[in-house]
């Protein structure tokens, strides 16, 4: 491990902005703001956006610059990852963010009935082979109605048309409301200043001259989510694509 990655953890470790619990961690400890985010980790009070998966945090930082009224949690399990945003809310002392470094399967152990307003699902692998890996399958999206608020709302920000699709089925399948959709969020007219917030993994696909497809949901309920048959959905054509480190070729 290079010096460079042992800094960001010994840092990530100093920054109260980040609370790092990992599965063992998770569950020999538990989590003291379960319930409490307002109030308890936030000095002020107010309606909670969750961040699954990302990233360095540019998504999480930039809406809770712009959102003073409201607090923001950006979540994945890359501690060297989170350092940027985390590092930038400590410096400028942006008290309605944090970062949390779980695994995301391990979410709903974070969170208590009806705190959070709003999930941002950016820019997640697609998982064209793995249904319960997907973070909009009916296994996820169970998982996140034990804490979103009713009425809550669901977005996912992607470049893969496969997930697009599959995620637009569950959609429609199971009577969400959908708020608004495209599958070329630039090109169609579309993009307001949350939604084009551009992160580095953005950056990365828009580069190559994939467009970026957008779909804001609210789930009508929870309860017997059915998964949509998706054999005759296309597979993405560019899986070489690793999502998981940075993209320097």
């Amino acid at each position: 491990m290079g010096k460079n990655k042992l800094k960001k953890f010994a840092d990530m470790d100093t920054f109260r902005c980040a609370l790092q619990y990992p599965r063992e961690v998770l569950l020999n400890e538990g989590f003291p703001y379960r319930g409490t985010w307002n109030g308890g980790f936030f000095p002020l009070s107010g309606p909670v956006t969750l961040e699954l998966g990302c990233g360095k945090g540019e998504y999480t930082v930039a809406l809770a610059k712009a959102n003073p009224g409201r607090n923001y949690i950006g979540v994945d399990i890359k501690g060297a990852r989170l350092w940027s945003g985390a590092k930038e809310v400590e410096e400028q002392g942006i008290a309605n963010a944090a970062f949390l470094r779980t695994e995301i399967e391990n979410i709903d152990r974070f969170f208590g009935p009806e705190e959070v307003d709003e999930i941002w699902i950016t820019f997640p692998d697609p998982q064209m082979q793995k249904t319960r890996k997907r973070l909009t399958s009916t296994r996820f999206l169970q998982m996140y109605g034990r804490f979103l608020k009713k009425g809550g709302v669901v977005n996912l920000k992607t470049d893969s048309p496969f997930l697009f699709e599959y995620t637009k089925r569950v959609a429609e399948l199971n009577g969400f409301e959908i708020l608004s959709i495209t599958d070329d969020l630039y090109g169609s007219g579309m993009a307001d200043p949350v939604s084009s917030i551009t992160t580095y993994y953005e950056s990365q696909w828009l580069s190559r001259g994939k467009k970026i497809k957008l779909i804001s949901m609210r789930p009508a309920n929870f309860d017997d989510l059915k998964e949509p048959e998706i054999s005759d959905i296309e597979k993405d054509d560019y899986r070489a694509y690793t999502r998981h480190t940075p993209m320097n070729s």
